[in-house]
């Protein structure tokens, strides 16, 4: 009698064992009872089942990430390089996950290289390395599309890590982004010397206006020469003082401009011959 008491003990032990199951916090379990599911999902915490007759599955709800190794693309503009990217998904229906699909984080990585594929050849190399949230919004809805229904799965992000070019393409943007810094900068030249340009012109009008400007632009230029340690010292000589000479001198009478005549030789005494001027100039000697 202790016999059996001990076995039957011993057996309800053995099918209490079996029917409690533990779902962890970050799990559901989805029962089957007979090969069929029976609802509801159950939620955390110990939970009893039938023994031989149910089984129960286990899902996880964590957020899963995968890497979408190398994939070899040609861009819309007939430009071949390689990209890889890295997709973060979890399961939001675990009856879904686990029937419909049998192998969901393999499945979601082939559409993925698929769609990585796709949204590769629909872009130019200009969008692709310019505008990497376009790309990853259009990778996520590629994704989403053939798993979130069917599937039960939520892509949540999905974001291009590396985009690999060809050595003869990187030299041809290197030489390209050289080029557009260079027109760049001899265009910022060319604005300033306009706009300095413009400044003279503005300065030499306001200038012209107010006459004392001039010798007070002199005088600062003579402070900024002087402030050099020059050996030479160069002073330009007034315009506005030559202009007052020369007004002088039109108002002067014209004899006094040409200076004193010119005195005549003195007359010969009558009488006197050129010869003997001569003879006395040489007994003179």
């Amino acid at each position: 009698m202790v016999f059996v008491i001990v076995i039957l003990v011993i057996v309800l032990l053995i099918g209490l064992a079996m029917s409690v199951r533990l779902v962890q916090q970050y799990q559901r379990g989805v029962v089957f009872r007979f090969g069929r599911v029976l609802e509801p999902v159950r939620e955390p915490g110990l939970r009893l089942i039938v023994p031989i007759a149910d089984r129960m599955v286990k899902v996880s709800m964590q957020t899963v990430v995968i890497g979408i190794p190398a994939q070899g693309a040609i861009t819309r503009d007939n430009v071949t390089l390689t990209v890889d990217a890295v997709v973060y998904y979890r399961v939001i229906e675990p009856v879904k996950a686990v029937v419909n699909v049998r192998d969901y984080p393999g499945a979601v990585l082939q559409v993925a290289q698929t769609a990585l594929r796709s949204v590769i050849g629909r872009a130019d190399l200009d969008t692709l390395l310019s505008d990497r949230e376009r790309i990853n919004a259009e990778l996520k809805a590629a994704i989403d599309r053939p798993t979130e229904k069917p599937w039960g799965l939520l892509i949540e992000r999905v974001e291009v890590k590396d985009v690999a070019l060809p050595e003869t393409m990187k030299r041809s943007m290197s030489r390209q982004a050289e080029a557009e810094r260079e027109r760049r900068a001899r265009v910022i030249a060319a604005d300033g010397e306009f706009q300095a340009s413009r400044r003279l012109a503005d300065a030499s009008r306001t200038m012209s206006a107010t006459p004392g400007a001039f010798q007070l632009r002199l005088l600062q230029t003579v402070v900024d020469v002087a402030a050099e340690k020059n050996s030479t010292l160069v002073m330009p000589f007034p315009v506005e003082l030559l202009r007052f000479f020369n007004g002088l001198s039109q108002h002067l009478p014209t004899a006094d401009r040409a200076g004193p005549a010119t005195s005549q030789a003195p007359a010969e005494s009558p009488g006197q011959s050129p010869g003997d001027g001569d003879q006395g100039h040489v007994s003179r000697r």
